[in-house]
């Protein structure tokens, strides 16, 4: 069943437990996602960017298609909006939320375009996650732990009451992409910031940071996980082991599935959300897959 993210990450606030929200940017990976969240009786968002597809208002609808089918609760996000135009593109596809990421900038200019997103947004019923502090890239200059990166806890609660944001990504020392090293997670800020702040937390660059530290962190209340790079690589991976030459380039796709699969599943067993499914209704592959 296709559901808002405001309402599962606010049970999964409600219950101390983490989402997977995973990069699913084609229909092999959607339906693997899908699938696997049914398995393990489990909510999950899925992720598509700007970056992803052009045909976004066909993919959106594919979404939710596959979304009001499955037997879990399943909500899309188009993620890491950078500007107006991009974020417009969300909404006019359909997706029932959108990142407004505007973290890099200064803090009045992030609070007033988003500010003006949301009251965009909202009025046709869109959720929107924002992020204060900023989660860059594992290779920035700056670093994940540059205290000029991280969410200031008062800035935050200001920030939440100001855009009306529905969820709000911090930086806690986590990056997007690989980590040249291992991530120092502040937990101390993470706990301060749980504390603090009324809406859901979010915790973007989980690839790489660590199964036991994304376990702690959905318990300490993060409740919603980016993970993009790791599933890409599981999918290279199973690939790279199964060997693609020749007549074997036939399984190209039901290999990447596998591996794609295989970490999905993974992800619902580290966050917590295992068996957090609520009101099933109907199988996904019993409708859409005979």
């Amino acid at each position: 069943m296709l559901v808002s993210i405001k309402e599962m990450l606010g049970r999964a606030k409600a219950e101390g437990y983490g989402v997977p929200a995973v990069s699913a940017g084609n229909e092999v990976t959607l339906r693997a996602a899908i699938e696997e969240a049914e398995k393990a009786s489990s909510p999950i968002i899925i992720l598509v960017g700007y970056y992803f597809t052009d045909a976004v208002n066909y993919y959106c609808r594919l979404i939710e298609d596959f979304a009001k089918a499955a037997s879990v609760p399943v909500t899309a996000m188009w993620d890491h909006s950078g500007n107006f135009k991009q974020s417009v593109r969300g909404i006019r596809a359909g997706f029932p939320s959108i990142m407004v990421d505007r973290s890099s900038l200064p803090y009045a200019e992030n609070v007033a375009q988003v500010a003006e997103m949301v009251r965009f947004a909202h009025a046709v019923d869109i959720d929107v996650e924002a992020e204060i502090g900023h989660v860059g890239g594992a290779d920035e200059d700056m670093g994940p732990n540059s205290e000029n990166a991280l969410t200031v806890p008062a800035e935050a609660v200001s920030f939440v009451k100001e855009t009306d944001c529905d969820c709000l990504a911090v930086a806690i020392g986590t990056a997007h992409g690989a980590y040249k090293g291992v991530p120092e997670i502040r937990f101390d800020l993470l706990k301060e910031l749980a504390e603090k702040v009324p809406v859901p937390l979010v915790l973007h660059g989980g690839s790489g940071t660590g199964d036991e530290n994304i376990s702690k962190a959905c318990r300490m209340g993060i409740t919603k996980v980016n993970v993009a790079n790791e599933l890409m690589q599981a999918s290279y991976d199973a690939l790279a082991e199964y060997g693609i030459e020749g007549n074997r380039a036939y399984q190209f796709w039901p290999v990447l599935e596998k591996g794609f699969r295989k970490h999905v599943a993974h992800l619902f067993e580290v966050t917590g959300c295992a068996g957090k499914a609520w009101q099933a209704k109907q199988c996904l592959t019993a409708k859409l897959m005979k």
